[in-house]
């Protein structure tokens, strides 16, 4: 792990109307670790990984990507950064094997047809080098994978591109407890590749499982970026359910107001839900 964040997000704010989901969060992740980002539904999680991967502009603030102020302006753009997201429906194709959801939309041609000797052969080194062995053929449908190796495929599509930093929104929510082991191991195996990993997840056994640092969020402030060793299961729950935790952080040592007192909405209507619609 590295000191140098490739993404670094300064003051970032984010509003849907009267709404504030992001109050100038300042956050940022680094090459070779896992960091991860914990809060409570309605905390602003969904908001802030949207913001990071295009899908909505951020109103205030900056985004820094290996060092140097960039503008996304939407998911093509961190693409092109090396930002690639796993959001939780994974978004694969049950009617195509792995070889054409890995490569959809990106598919690489020989002249007027497709180039599927190239395409495998990128998809079987993909799952080679992040260790893949549960799954059988890479010409399997993905239909007939276990939610593990879906979820293994979805990573290895994301990874597939050169990247840089990879988000995974809720990965083990609906793995079983092998499925779940798997999984992990592959999210540290991507961190000790190089690759900066973001993980969100409502699961504190996975969250020590595999993360360096932890991010916590609430009402849409950045109360804590802590260490993993540095903190307890407790500590990290109080954060999530208080915004503070006795030691750790609090607001106020942010310099921001404590939660209820500041813009006057916390995050919206209190009822634990993005503006957005998301419930994370």
């Amino acid at each position: 792990m590295t000191d140098t964040p490739v993404l670094e997000l300064q003051g970032v704010s984010k509003s849907f109307g009267a709404v504030q989901a992001l109050f100038e969060v300042d956050f940022h992740v680094s090459e070779g670790e896992v960091m991860a980002l914990v809060g409570d539904n309605g905390a602003g999680k969904s908001t802030l990984i949207k913001c990071i991967a295009g899908i909505h502009p951020i109103d205030s603030g900056e985004v820094r990507f290996a060092g140097e102020p960039v503008t996304i302006h939407g998911p093509k753009d961190a693409a092109r950064l090396g930002i690639e997201v796993v959001y939780q429906d994974l978004a694969l194709c049950d009617n195509l094997d792995i070889v054409q959801n890995m490569f959809l939309g990106r598919e690489r041609r020989r002249g007027a047809v497709l180039d599927d000797p190239t395409m495998e052969q990128m998809a079987a080194q993909t799952l080679t080098s992040l260790a893949v062995r549960t799954v059988k053929s890479v010409r399997q449908q993905v239909a007939s994978l276990s939610g593990g190796q879906r979820q293994t495929v979805a990573i290895a599509k994301a990874v597939l591109w050169n990247s840089k930093v990879v988000i995974l929104d809720e990965p083990t929510a609906a793995l079983g407890v092998a499925q779940t082991a798997q999984v992990l191991e592959l999210v540290r195996r991507l961190a000790d590749n190089g690759l900066a990993v973001l993980l969100i997840s409502h699961n504190m056994n996975d969250v020590f499982a595999v993360s360096d640092r932890i991010a916590a969020l609430y009402l849409g402030r950045l109360v804590a970026q802590v260490k993993a060793t540095d903190v307890t299961h407790s500590q990290v729950v109080e954060l999530i359910t208080a915004g503070r935790s006795g030691g750790v952080s609090s607001p106020e040592a942010n310099g921001l107001p404590a939660p209820g007192n500041g813009n006057g909405n916390g995050n919206g209507n209190g009822n634990g839900h993005d503006m957005n619609g998301a419930e994370r």
